[in-house]
């Protein structure tokens, strides 16, 4: 096996189950200590992942560490916007939606403005502007309370006290990471619980996710994979990844961010 293709098995691992240990890959791969030591000097010379004692670990920061709305909107747009229209298509006339705060959620918001007679729940002051600027009298749109988070986000009692009692027909939820074992996860721990309180509230849950997520853990988890009815996300995540949370989702959509928009779900 040549040295680049062990590294990105190595790097599928690191990214499906979050670290790794030196012991385990030099019996997984059959080589040296050495070898494996240089591998993953390689992908940390990369940015891929982070070396820790006897191994590695998934390159995405610490697990409080949360980038503010104006950083996050800079990262994978044309993704986003694949995934927002792609997740957009799940929507029916005349429906209850909630979307969580985030870039993503608020990029569906916008392929979301035409569709008539929507009542929409959201904590996310960026997501009820888009809606509000259309003006449709068609359209009613409830913005919870709570506190502003860095992703602009209002979490707390009065966010999850509005939201506690109603029902919706699909959430849109935005993550910080997904991974195999912590589920979907925020590096904030109040946004994590006006998070879960807006999956209880809804029939459907699709998260909308693009391929950077994986692998990454935050703080608090919001749900375990199996909550989830649909995942969108976008072609570049890894075939490993993909099958993994085609184990545990209802339903794994992928977005083409070129051209036309394509589907190809893969049933969980």
């Amino acid at each position: 096996m040549l040295a680049a293709q062990r590294q990105e098995l190595i790097l599928e691992r690191v990214q499906r189950s979050g670290a790794v240990r030196v012991t385990d890959l030099v019996a997984s791969f059959a080589v040296s200590d050495m070898t494996i030591r240089r591998d993953l000097d390689a992908l940390e010379s990369r940015g891929a992942i982070r070396k820790v004692h006897g191994g590695a670990v998934a390159s995405s920061g610490t697990s409080t560490e949360e980038p503010g709305f104006e950083a996050k909107s800079l990262r994978q747009e044309r993704e986003k916007h694949a995934i927002a229209r792609e997740a957009a298509r799940l929507v029916e006339p005349n429906t209850a939606v909630g979307l969580s705060a985030g870039t993503t959620t608020r990029t569906v918001a916008e392929y979301l403005r035409d569709v008539p007679g929507l009542t929409v729940v959201t904590n996310s002051p960026r997501v009820a502007d888009v809606f509000y600027r259309t003006a449709r009298s068609d359209q009613t749109v409830a913005l919870t309370g709570g506190f502003r988070t860095p992703s602009d986000a209002l979490v707390g009692p009065l966010a999850v006290s509005a939201v506690r009692s109603l029902h919706l027909d699909t959430l849109f939820l935005g993550v910080h990471g997904m991974q195999e074992q912590a589920g979907f996860t925020t590096p904030n721990i109040m946004e994590a619980e006006t998070n879960r309180a807006l999956v209880e509230a809804t029939r459907t849950l699709v998260v909308v996710a693009d391929h950077t997520k994986w692998g990454t853990v935050g703080l608090s988890t919001i749900a375990p994979l199996t909550r989830c009815d649909v995942l969108v996300t976008d072609a570049a995540l890894n075939p490993r990844a993909r099958e993994t949370l085609a184990e545990h989702v209802d339903s794994v959509r992928t977005a083409e961010t070129e051209g036309t928009v394509g589907t190809a779900e893969q049933a969980g």
